[in-house]
């Protein structure tokens, strides 16, 4: 049975990337830094970036390969905000401090097209916007409720009845939306890549194959041990792994949920339906509870995803659910052949929004991005990096790792989930 950690070299992202991967040899023997970035992935090379262009001492400690996790496996969608609306986030946190936080996120995308294009990594971004579709008549008012409470914080929102929708994109099912123009695509190993190339022509050391098995603090600094023997001392480390948080930082993991995302890429759109999907290129994801999403890659062809099975084997019955909602959501793609197919983990939170730690003095971590982690790593990364480097407090308030209780119980439960929601999306009811 083929597991999801060996789907990585199976994607449309591996077999098309134009950034090749960065220096990154194993870390050996010892050193000292300011700053150890455990974490690879878009929040680890992100935080690097920005502590290097600042003039510290950096080390990036990835397990695999850079981009090797989520960040090289999702869908490429560049989304700004989080799960929750502007509202929402100022009844959580205040007004004051609840509407600076949707202005900030609500900039994630432009800190990732802002980063792309100042580094000139060939991850072909497109910032053709995004559109949230509503998939039963029931969720159509909380989607218009969105779209105007974005639009009254300036954002440049349209709102799309059933008709437009389905020319704009070429579906068919959906009763409407909104389309958020600060949003766009891009190749994601190719975005991670480039971010890790930038941050090592700033000085930070990139290290692959270097799991970090050891974390702990002597005499006021931080010491890193490695499944290889290297020992790497820090003033203060970032933690990155999301997705593929492990046992390192204690009760980190039992904090999130974690499950496949999986994805197919059809054979490259013949002409007349290059004209139906898509054609303005933006990428479009749904309102169901486990929704579908899905874009144009940069070669012309459908990348379609969804929820996928919960644990380290994929699912070849999900696969096949997955290239059927394909052919029922976009009809001009049916009978096209589906020519990779991959997954990866992403990492959920109770309440759909991100997290800021700080379970120890000097220990930064970052994670729980919902489904919408190229932009809101790229803006975590940053974030981490100036609470590490400049003392500055993050918009989102930092939050202590409070594991789930029913976290041992977990995966019968979200499977039964997820089997409960593909048979209602086979029987064509609203999830």
């Amino acid at each position: 049975m083929a597991l999801s950690a060996d789907s990585h070299d199976r994607s449309l992202w591996s077999a098309t990337c134009e950034e090749p991967a960065p220096p990154a040899p194993p870390f050996g023997g010892e050193a000292e830094v300011d700053a150890a970035v455990i974490g690879g992935g878009i929040t680890g090379c992100s935080a690097a970036l920005s502590l290097a262009e600042a003039g510290a001492r950096v080390a990036v400690l990835e397990a695999r390969g850079i981009g090797w996790g989520a960040s090289g496996r999702n869908g490429g969608q560049v989304i700004p905000g989080v799960k929750l609306d502007p509202s929402e986030l100022a009844a959580r946190f205040g007004e004051e401090r609840g509407v600076a936080l949707a202005r900030a996120v609500g900039g994630a995308a432009d800190a990732v097209f802002d980063r792309a294009e100042r580094h000139q990594i060939r991850c072909a971004p497109v910032r053709a916007g995004w559109i949230q579709a509503a998939h039963a008549p029931a969720a159509l008012p909380r989607v218009l409720r969105r779209a105007e409470e974005w639009r009254a914080m300036g954002a440049p929102v349209e709102v799309l009845d059933a008709d437009a929708l389905a020319r704009r994109t070429g579906a068919v099912g959906y009763c409407g939306g909104w389309r958020d123009g600060r949003a766009g695509t891009l190749h994601p190993l190719a975005y991670v890549r480039g971010l890790a190339r930038a941050a090592r022509g700033a000085g930070a050391a990139l290290h692959g194959g270097s799991p970090v098995v050891r974390l702990s603090r002597r005499d006021g600094r931080w010491l890193l041990e490695t499944a290889n023997g290297g020992r790497l001392r820090a003033r203060a480390v970032v933690a990155g792994t999301d997705g593929y948080t492990d046992a390192l930082v204690d009760g980190l993991r039992r904090t999130l949920l974690l499950v496949q995302s999986i994805q197919v890429a059809t054979a490259p759109l013949p002409p007349a339906a290059r004209a139906a999907v898509l054609p303005g290129g933006e990428c479009v994801s749904e309102t169901r509870r486990l929704a579908f999403y899905f874009r144009r890659s940069p070669d012309g062809r459908v990348v379609f995803g969804g929820r996928g099975a919960v644990g380290e084997a994929e699912s070849p019955a999900l696969f096949a659910a997955l290239s059927s909602a394909l052919g029922r959501t976009l009809p001009a793609v049916a009978g096209l052949p589906v020519e990779h197919r991959w997954s990866g983990q992403v990492a959920l939170t109770l309440d759909g929004l991100p997290r800021v730690h700080e379970p120890e003095p000097g220990l930064f971590v970052g994670l729980g991005y919902n489904g919408r982690g190229v932009a809101m790593a790229t803006l975590m990364g940053a974030w981490l990096a100036a609470r590490l480097h400049a003392g500055t407090e993050a918009p989102l308030p930092v939050s202590r790792v409070a594991p789930i209780p029913w976290h041992a119980a977990r995966k019968p439960v979200i499977a039964a989930g997820i089997a409960l929601a593909w048979a209602r999306d086979r029987m064509g009811r609203a999830a």
